[in-house]
């Protein structure tokens, strides 16, 4: 169906340049790829510049390990690896046009899309598995965009003459909808941070601070700062006031190093705490807010049951507080568990991460880590971190003991998991399109993946209690090396203050009888 579209909106408060008025954006562009070469005619070093960043590799060698990470490469455990399911993963590419994880990113300077990033009428969509191609003028019945929503005409040239800075929505419709639906993957990434409120998001709280991604993701020659592959976990440096530090997206590069009042003892406690205390450890006790909740458990093992009919079929058995209804098991994906406002688990974490790809050999006989996190109490790069903890079943090569890579999309492959229901066939092809080995022989592993959590930070007032530590069974009960006073009150320094606490009050009453006598004495002299 086709369909008018309005004028584009005013150019933005502050803008110096009404791009609706240029005159190389008065045409009605045919594809993404022409829009980006009217977009260079002025910005001539921008599609360069992006193609440096992780945003369009999709790869990173961790300068300490040296392992290649990058969605390009790590396996994680929901829809396990990008290799051979490339038209549906990269609709979220910053690119056009990337089919083959064999082979790097298009290079035409035309394939990197300004729009995805820059459009500001809310009106640009990816088709789901068009390897980064937007929607047209003519949308096919029932097709939706990959945040689950029906897909509506996109006119190019009305997107084109709107671009501005990226926004919420801009980075969200990638970000808040990873791992196949909205906030799956992440637990503090969500639809709900499109508009939130201070209880979701005291930071984007539309009302309030209404800080926008790069508030705190500083770009620079569209390289943007903030790696969940090599994290600053401890940051030493603090704000570097006047100006805003570009190197890192931290808590401290905004609010110092000693965030509370030094001058109150409270305030002196709390920065004290910093130490071995992320900041996110405190001021989020919630994660998967605002209505949005997120994957916990994702069993690839229990795939490819057929309804009655013989046909896949879906269950919804979770359901939100407010009333919405979850799918807990389908045909395609096997059995899930979801949840919302959910208290974070705690590790201690330097920042860094290894990950359990082709070149790692598991040992299937336990609970296998996706992604390893590194930290200790005694390293001073280390403080308690809060984590989702995602949990699942993957295939793995029982022969080999390495994770496998599977081929689930592709309409009409004889080799798609979705579609012919073959494990064997669909790892083989994974295999074949990863450029890793399969044995012939598989079975399915208990996995665990860990995700920082660092968004939907509460308001100050709404922080984690002292008392919610500070107990018998506390948050941070599963911490070692630490000690919390009154988290274990039946431990040696609990026995010692109530040790202290008897001799004390054995001494009050010994006083008090003494002095009871000692007067009574004195009365009958």
């Amino acid at each position: 169906m086709a369909q008018e579209t309005e004028a584009p909106p005013a150019k933005a408060s502050g803008a110096t340049v009404d791009h609706s008025k240029l005159e190389a954006l008065q045409k009605d562009f045919a594809s993404g790829p022409e829009v980006t070469a009217a977009c260079l005619s002025c910005h001539t070093e921008a599609a360069d510049q992006v193609k440096q960043s992780i945003h369009w590799t999709w790869d990173y060698t961790h300068p300490g390990t040296g392992q290649d990470l990058g969605k390009d490469n790590v396996i994680n455990s929901y829809c396990v690896a990008v290799a051979g399911n490339e038209a549906r993963c990269t609709s979220c590419h910053i690119g056009y046009g990337w089919t083959d994880m064999n082979e790097p990113p298009p290079q035409d300077a035309n394939a990197v899309d300004c729009l995805v990033c820059h459009d500001t009428s809310d009106t640009y969509a990816k088709i789901p598995a068009g390897a980064g191609k937007p929607f047209g003028k003519e949308i096919k019945e029932g097709a939706m965009t990959n945040m689950g929503k029906p897909a509506q005409p996109v006119d190019l040239m009305k997107v084109a003459q709107s671009v501005g800075l990226p926004d919420r929505d801009n980075c969200g419709n990638c970000h808040f909808y990873g791992g196949g639906g909205d906030n799956v993957k992440h637990g503090d990434l969500s639809s709900a941070l499109h508009h939130p409120t201070e209880a979701i998001d005291v930071h984007m709280a539309e009302e309030g601070l209404n800080f926008e991604c790069q508030t705190c993701h500083v770009s620079e020659q569209h390289i943007w700062h903030g790696s969940r592959y090599n994290v600053t976990a401890k940051d030493t440096e603090g704000s570097g006031l006047p100006g805003q530090r570009r190197d890192v997206a931290t808590c401290e590069s905004c609010h110092g190093t000693e965030p509370h009042d030094a001058f109150s003892l409270i305030g002196f406690k709390l920065n004290s705490h910093r130490d071995k205390i992320a900041c996110q450890t405190c001021h989020i006790p919630e994660y998967a807010k605002g209505g949005a909740p997120t994957k916990l458990m994702w069993d690839w093992s229990t795939a490819g049951k057929m309804g009655d009919d013989g046909k896949p079929t879906k269950a919804k058995g979770y359901e939100t507080r407010d009333g919405k209804k979850f799918v807990t098991y389908d045909s395609m994906k096997g059995d899930f568990e979801w949840g919302e406002y959910l208290k974070p688990d705690y590790f201690w974490f330097d920042g860094q991460v290894e990950y359990a790809n082709a070149d790692h050999e598991i040992d299937p006989s336990g609970v296998v880590e996706v992604n390893m996190i590194s930290g200790r109490q005694d390293d001073d790069k280390s403080r308690i971190w809060p984590f989702k903890v995602m949990r699942g079943k993957q295939p793995y090569d029982t022969e080999r003991n390495r994770l496998l890579y599977p081929h689930l999309f592709g309409p009409g492959s004889d080799t798609a998991y979705w579609g012919k229901w073959d494990w064997n066939k669909s790892l083989e092809a994974g295999a074949e399109a990863s450029g890793t080995e399969y044995s012939g022989s598989f079975d399915f592993v208990s996995t665990e993946m860990y995700w920082p959590v660092t968004h939907m930070v509460a308001p100050a007032e709404d922080h984690v209690a002292c008392e919610e530590c500070h107990k018998e069974g506390g948050r941070l009960a599963n911490i070692a090396g630490i000690h919390i006073p009154g988290a274990n009150p039946m431990g040696p320094g609990g026995k010692l203050g109530a040790l202290i606490l008897i001799l004390t009050a054995l001494g009050v009453v010994i006083h008090a009888i003494a002095r009871f006598f000692g007067r009574k004495n004195m009365k009958e002299q």
